[in-house]
């Protein structure tokens, strides 16, 4: 069973690094920094109010970057059927998901992670800001891939799941928007721990609720 799920965590985590046309684990990064690089231009050369808001610009950043691929977490496979072949293959649709979420989370939590140390530049966040960004992120990354396996599954199957899924995943994401970006204001370690707290109980229940969909989509 081991040797099943590392092969099922390496053919996930190859579709969703390299991404054929959609660019991959390349296309979150860009977004990110782009959004880092477009920041200072709206809100103008006010230094003290760049550093006040930048932390909480790289979450709404993280955020969005880690929506991009939501239609290629579950849909293809499901169209495809690939998770009938798995269940007649003893293969629960619960580690399937929890492969996918872990695959979702390391194609795109450690090259924001790596990009974010350029965009705390560009929003002028100092040394010490960026070391509680980075933990923040570390601990919240995980729930955003959780949140977005268990939204990508609720709407497989639907006409405009994609569209759907990213409006889905914004509100339910808040408490880690404001644990994370929070932890920069009130000190960093409640924040980061908040932020940790709700990232497990994410990745706790995702199994579950993201398996269950898929039966339901595959019934």
């Amino acid at each position: 069973m081991s040797a099943r799920l590392f092969t099922l965590l390496r053919r996930d985590l190859g579709l969703l690094l390299l991404g054929g046309r959609r660019g991959g684990a390349t296309l979150p990064v860009l977004f990110f920094l782009a959004v880092a690089m477009l920041y200072p231009f709206a809100v103008g050369p006010d230094a003290p109010l760049l550093a006040r808001t930048g932390g909480g610009v790289i979450w709404v950043a993280a955020l969005l970057a880690a929506i991009l691929p939501l239609d290629r977490l579950i849909e293809p496979d499901l169209e495809q059927g690939m998770f009938d072949q798995w269940a007649l293959r003893g293969i629960s649709e619960e580690l399937i998901v929890a492969v996918r979420v872990l695959a979702h989370w390391l194609s795109f939590g450690p090259p924001l992670m790596l990009a974010a140390v350029p965009a705390s530049a560009l929003v002028g966040i100092d040394a010490d800001k960026l070391r509680i960004v980075e933990l923040g992120l570390l601990a919240g990354t995980p729930g955003l891939a959780a949140l977005g396996v268990m939204v990508a599954a609720l709407t497989a199957g639907l006409r405009g799941g994609a569209a759907l899924g990213g409006l889905l995943v914004i509100p339910l994401a808040i408490p880690l928007l404001v644990f994370g970006a929070g932890s920069l204001a009130i000190g960093g370690e409640s924040g980061i721990a908040l932020t940790a707290a709700f990232s497990l109980v994410l990745l706790a229940i995702t199994p579950f609720a993201a398996g269950a969909a898929i039966r339901s989509a595959r019934g």
